[in-house]
């Protein structure tokens, strides 16, 4: 399930009969648990709109779902062959990469 950016991934525990989940997406722990759906669906949104306004009373920017960025560590061989491809259609190895969804 996703709400503002941010992903919650959820699990049943049978033994409790429960659904519980947890923001995956973020360094912080935030979890959120519901006997429904419906009410699943509503803890999680609550936990991520609870997450946004404890870091706004902080005065610290929430942390983004993701920046963007991306680092990879790849064989000397495949980061040589990937630029080629890249230079060959006269693309930066980072536009190259984009063009390839």
């Amino acid at each position: 399930m996703e709400y503002k950016g941010y992903v919650g991934q959820v699990e049943f525990d049978d033994d409790a009969d429960i659904f519980h989940g947890e923001v995956i997406n973020l360094r912080d722990v935030v979890t959120f648990q519901g006997s429904s759906v419906q009410e699943l669906r509503k803890a999680f949104e609550e936990s991520v709109d609870d997450y946004l306004e404890f870091c706004a009373e902080r005065g610290e920017s929430p942390e983004k779902p993701y920046s963007g960025k991306f680092m990879v560590r790849l064989d000397p061989q495949l980061h040589k062959m990937l630029a080629i491809r890249a230079k060959k259609e006269r693309k930066s190895l980072n536009a190259w990469i984009h063009a390839t969804k």
